[in-house]
């Protein structure tokens, strides 16, 4: 049996806090089952917005998409982790990556590093939480036992290996990071590959992970071809088609792009989606279409 559906959304922009809670609130009417941040410089401190989250709803998870692991101390990390997971109540999610803005790093004064250092640090930083936060001495707490699920975002195989390790759930970007912390879409063969790779190092897992995509685009239309022409010449080593179906594109009627996700399901495993705060709205009539799938 297929795992159940599950859809989160990604929360970008800064707001007063009366607007943040309405937000909030209208993300779990919409019925999302997990209200997300990021940990980006120029948007919400992931924390707070999640403890103000909890404040305002009932029902979603509340999780972070992803934390930049370059920009945190692991004790402190944990400090944080459980402090956050015991004010909401125990729905924290804890999503990490290396992140891929090397700007950020050098506005905020901390180092970069190259790609394994980056991994590397990513590395410490889980087994460090699994350390602390797995210790009675630690103070203070989380609610959640044996821990608090954690998410990591991946594509390279060193990361796809630190995944299946670790991760209660594998989250796939469904592009690569190139030069300046531009994103290159992979297409769908490519993400076949990836998740096999994963599938390989996950085989010795104990219980399967959930596995999540983030969603670039969602746009309803009956025109589906003019919807992506303005995106074509960002990425003119695609043709039209394979951008049509590209995994982090969803662009069609209400039905195809229902049906979109089903097969996406089938074909890779991939059950959580993950959509950014513009698209929250117009993916809403999908959860609706789908719900208790």
């Amino acid at each position: 049996m297929p795992r159940p559906f599950r859809f989160g959304v990604n929360l970008l922009q800064s707001t007063t806090a009366g607007e943040w809670r309405a937000k909030c609130r209208r993300a779990e009417e919409l019925g999302y089952d997990v209200i997300l941040v990021p940990d980006h410089l120029g948007m919400p401190a992931p924390f707070p917005a999640l403890v103000a989250a909890a404040e305002a709803t009932d029902r979603p998870r509340l999780g972070t998409f992803v934390l930049n692991a370059g920009f945190w101390n692991p004790a402190l990390l944990a400090r944080e982790v459980a402090t956050t997971d015991a004010l909401t109540d125990g729905r924290l999610e804890l999503g990490l990556g290396t992140g891929y803005v090397e700007a950020e790093h050098v506005s905020a004064g901390l180092p970069w590093g190259s790609p394994g250092e980056r991994v590397d640090h990513l590395r410490h930083t889980i087994e460090e939480l699994d350390r602390l936060l797995g210790s009675d001495e630690f103070q203070p707490r989380p609610v959640q036992q044996p821990g608090v699920p954690l998410l990591v975002g991946a594509n390279g195989d060193r990361m796809l290996r630190l995944t299946a390790e670790h991760a209660d759930i594998a989250a796939f970007t469904g592009a690569r990071t190139l030069p300046g912390g531009m994103l290159q879409p992979i297409t769908a063969e490519e993400l076949d590959e990836r998740v096999a790779r994963y599938e390989e190092l996950a085989a010795g897992r104990k219980e399967p992970a959930e596995l999540n995509l983030l969603l670039q685009v969602v746009v309803v239309t009956d025109d589906r071809s003019a919807a992506v022409q303005e995106w074509l010449p960002r990425i003119p080593h695609l043709s039209e088609e394979q951008v049509l179906q590209l995994p982090i594109v969803l662009v069609g009627t209400l039905k195809e792009i229902v049906d979109q996700v089903r097969a996406q399901r089938e074909r890779y495993g991939i059950s959580y989606l993950t959509v950014l705060e513009p698209n929250m709205e117009v993916f809403a009539p999908v959860i609706d279409a789908l719900r208790g799938e």
